[in-house]
C-alpha cells in the first residue's frame, strides 16, 4: 500500500474478479458503441482493454502511454510517454479503457488529448469519477486497489509472528 498517501483500506482484486468486472464493463459499453477502436491507457489499462476489446469485437487497438505513479507514490505531474493515432480526430468514435480512475490526474491528461472519446474504467474513486464516462465499481478514496498483477504469492505470517512472538 502506498505509504503516506492517505490509504486506510486495501481492496485486493483477483484475476477472476477483474475478468468479471471488465466483462461487466463491456456489457455496459456494448449499448453505447459501436466504436472505431480502443485506446488502452498503459500500463494498468492493458489487461482490462484486452478483455473489453474481445467482448466488443474491436480489432483496432492503440495505447496512450503516460506515467503519474512512481512505484508506490502518486505524483501530480503526468508524463506522456507515447501518444495515439486517435488524437488526429480528437478521439471521436474511440473508446478509452483504463483499470482505475483515482484522483483524475491521468484521466484529465488523457481526456485533454482525446476530448471526444468515451472514457471507461473498471474501478472509480470519488475524486476521479467525474472525469470518466463509464465505470463498474466505485471504491472509497482512501482505498488502495491491489490489482492481480501487483500481487505475489508469499507465505502468510502466523498471528504469533504478526504479534512479534516466535
Amino acid at each position: 500500500m502506498a505509504s503516506g498517501a492517505g490509504y486506510n483500506k486495501m481492496f485486493p482484486v483477483s484475476w477472476t474478479e477483474l475478468h468479471r468486472d471488465a466483462r461487466a464493463l463491456a456489457w455496459r459499453l456494448a449499448d453505447i458503441g459501436p466504436f472505431k477502436g480502443l485506446v488502452a491507457v498503459t500500463r494498468g489499462g492493458l489487461v482490462p482493454a484486452a478483455i473489453v476489446a474481445r467482448e466488443l469485437n474491436l480489432r483496432l487497438i492503440d495505447t496512450i502511454c503516460c506515467s503519474t505513479y512512481d512505484r508506490m507514490e502518486r505524483g501530480a505531474k503526468v508524463e506522456l510517454l507515447k501518444g495515439t493515432t486517435a488524437e488526429q480526430d480528437h478521439g471521436e468514435g474511440w473508446l478509452i479503457v483504463d483499470d482505475l480512475v483515482d484522483t483524475g490526474v491521468t484521466a484529465r491528461a488523457v481526456r485533454a488529448r482525446l476530448p471526444k472519446a468515451h472514457f471507461a474504467t473498471v474501478y472509480a474513486k470519488p475524486a476521479g469519477r467525474p472525469t470518466v464516462d463509464s465505470y463498474i465499481t466505485e471504491v472509497s478514496q482512501d482505498t488502495w486497489i491491489l490489482f492481480p498483477w501487483d500481487q505475489e504469492a508469499v507465505m502468510a505470517k502466523t498471528i504469533v509472528e504478526l504479534k512479534g512472538g516466535q
